[in-house]
């Protein structure tokens, strides 16, 4: 390999990282626009009386999912995991125990020691 070869691979090496950087963006976007609509579809359903948990929707849009994956190549079971955390999330969120953002502070007296944990 010459010096120029090193130096085309660390440039298109470079240009690979910032296009996954905007990926992550990308997918960082769309997760939180699916949650923007999966909690009005959970402030629908309560207006509607219908209940949060839909078994036989999470299931038909998780083999969709994993129908997409394996038509575009991808690994069907990491896309099956990832679709059933949101799913997870998105019920919690919709029953009110969101698990979006930071966890919550435990309730209860403050530390009796003083100590903050750190």
């Amino acid at each position: 390999m010459t010096d120029a070869d090193g130096a085309d691979d660390a440039g298109r090496l470079e240009e690979i990282r910032e296009r996954i950087l905007e990926l992550d963006q990308a997918l960082v976007e769309l997760v939180g626009e699916r949650r923007d609509l999966v909690l009005e579809v959970g402030r629908l359903k309560a207006s509607l009386g219908l209940p949060v948990l839909d078994p036989g929707r999470e299931a038909r849009v998780v083999r969709r999912a994993a129908e997409l994956a394996r038509e575009g190549g991808v690994d069907e079971e990491l896309v099956r995991d990832v679709i059933w955390r949101i799913i997870a999330s998105a019920r919690d969120a919709q029953e009110g125990r969101s698990r979006w953002g930071p966890p919550e502070p435990p309730a209860g007296p403050a530390n009796p020691s003083g100590s903050d944990g750190v």
